[in-house]
């Protein structure tokens, strides 16, 4: 069985939790940078202190414009890890926390097609509830100055997957 070690001591390789079932077709360009749209998510079984291997990717394609016969214009994207408590009995709607650091670049009309590519560790809180599950989401937001109301990126549904490998301690003697 493959482990490795950490500041606590050797961890376990105890699942291996993958989607590439891309949520949205699109991403709603606006001013604002808070109005995140749910790219991938996958439901992972874990523990308190287990240790969560996570990478994700999703593409996204600029075509502002195009419907209107201009030459659109720049879109910002930033995107994120997020996690959430399955099991609480408010799913979606309950507390959301932020699991990595805010990634973000800019997709051009000329560049058109843009990877949105992200890679983070997360410790399972010493306080997760045992037996819950725990929703790993691959979020993103477009934003720009120049924005036109019904402007949208469009989410390249083939391309995205999210990943997570939960490692967990040795059981107690």
């Amino acid at each position: 069985m493959p482990t490795i070690t950490n500041a606590t001591g050797p961890l376990t390789l105890a699942g291996l939790h993958s989607t590439d079932e891309v949520v949205p077709s699109t991403i709603p360009v606006d001013l604002a940078t808070d109005t995140y749209r749910t790219m991938l998510r996958v439901v992972v079984p874990v523990a308190a202190g287990d240790l969560l291997d996570i990478s994700g990717w999703a593409r996204v394609t600029n075509d502002v414009g195009r419907n209107r016969g201009d030459a659109g214009y720049t879109v910002g994207v930033g995107w994120h890890l997020w996690m959430y408590d399955a099991s609480d009995g408010l799913g979606s709607a309950g507390l959301w926390t932020r699991i990595s650091p805010l990634c973000g670049d800019n997709v051009s009309r000329d560049r058109h097609h843009m990877p949105l590519a992200i890679d983070t560790l997360y410790t399972v809180p010493a306080d997760w509830p045992a037996e819950h599950l725990m929703v790993v989401v691959l979020r993103a937001d477009a934003h720009s100055t120049a924005w036109k109301s019904g402007d949208t990126l469009t989410v390249d549904r083939d391309y995205g997957q999210l990943t997570a490998r939960r490692w967990t301690p040795p059981a107690a003697a």
